[in-house]
Parts: structure tokens; sequence; C-alpha cells
């Protein structure tokens, strides 16, 4: 059997579905993005790519910062319905009950409800075509201690995240082998 040629398209699959969090505390939005993911280790850097008629779009771009908030399957409900309307119209924290909480180095929330969040800072806008990259420094990692284990690290088993493939969301499923699992030498007896 073989393969069957598609046109060009977004099929790098799949992608993390997170929240993203900008403005204030006082008037904060929040916009579901899979176009998302790390781009560098030192400094740590990551990205998001939003669309430029997106509200959440010229809040970034003027302030210059943002937070991604990691989804679980608890909060789907949540992202795909942030993502569906406009912090023009609604006030996405109230309306999906989330709670704000002060972040440590942007003005912008962090969803409480999340495992994780991401604080940034934007470094670079890039103008894609459909979409822009804004390329951002993590200024921090902010976890909830509930997903940390007996030695200090994060335990995604713990989480129930999501990501998005083809349309649809998904749950993460069973952890399969660690790094270098497949050249690790076997433990003499």
């Amino acid at each position: 059997m073989s393969k069957v040629v598609w046109k060009p398209g977004t099929f790098v699959n799949p992608v993390p579905a997170v929240m993203v969090t900008c403005g204030t505390m006082e008037n904060a939005n929040i916009a579901t993005v899979a176009w998302t993911g790390t781009i560098n280790s030192e400094p740590a850097m990551c990205y998001i790519s939003l669309r430029p008629t997106r509200h959440s779009y010229k809040i970034i771009k003027e302030s210059g910062e943002f937070v991604i908030n990691l989804t679980t399957k608890n909060l789907v409900r949540e992202t795909d319905w942030v993502g569906c309307r406009t912090g023009a119209k609604f006030d996405k924290f109230k309306e999906m009950g989330l709670t704000k909480e002060k972040a440590n180095f942007v003005k912008c929330p962090l969803i409480k409800e999340s495992p994780a969040s991401i604080e940034c800072k934007v470094k670079e806008i890039k103008d894609l075509g459909s979409h822009h990259m804004f390329i951002a420094e993590v200024l921090s990692v902010d976890a909830d201690e509930k997903y940390i284990d007996e030695n200090g690290a994060f335990d995604i088993s713990k989480c129930g995240l999501i990501s998005y493939a083809n349309g649809g969301y998904y749950a993460q499923g069973e952890k399969l082998g660690k790094f270098g699992f497949s050249v690790q030498k076997k433990k003499s007896e």
C-alpha cells in the first residue's frame, strides 16, 4: 500500500491545545491556541501564532507579553469555548468560571485551574501569512504544587493534558518510555 499525496497543509499532529492569557488582571482576555511550542532551550523560548484579526493579537502586540496555560481533560469545554468566542464581546474568565491568578513577571493573569502556566515576554513578531508568530522568552514556569512529585519534578502523568489534532481534542495517553530508554544499558542482576 502506498501513501496518498495531499496538498501542503498543517499536518504535524497532535499539537498542544492551550489557553493563552493576555492583558491585565483588571482587563484580561483568553485565546485558545494550537500553534504553539518550544523553539529554544538556552535561553528558554517558545512561540504562539495568532491571526491578526484575533482580539488577543492587538493586546499581545501592544503589551509584549502573554501566558501559555496548559489545558486538561477537565478544561476541554473551557478551552473550546474561549476559542469560539471573542474577548471583544465576552469576559471569558467570568463566562467560563475560570480564576485569575497573579503572575510573577508579567501583568496578565495566569489561569489558576491550569496545571502549569508559562509567563512569556515577546522578543519578535514574524508575519508568516495567515498567522503572525510571537517569539517569546520564557520568564517563568508556574506549576501547581499538586503536580510536583516527591523528587521535585513536574509529574505530567497526573495532569490529564489535552492536545488538538484534525479538528478534535484528545487526552494524553500512557507513558511509553523516557528519553534515552532505547539506548540505556540494562542493569545487571
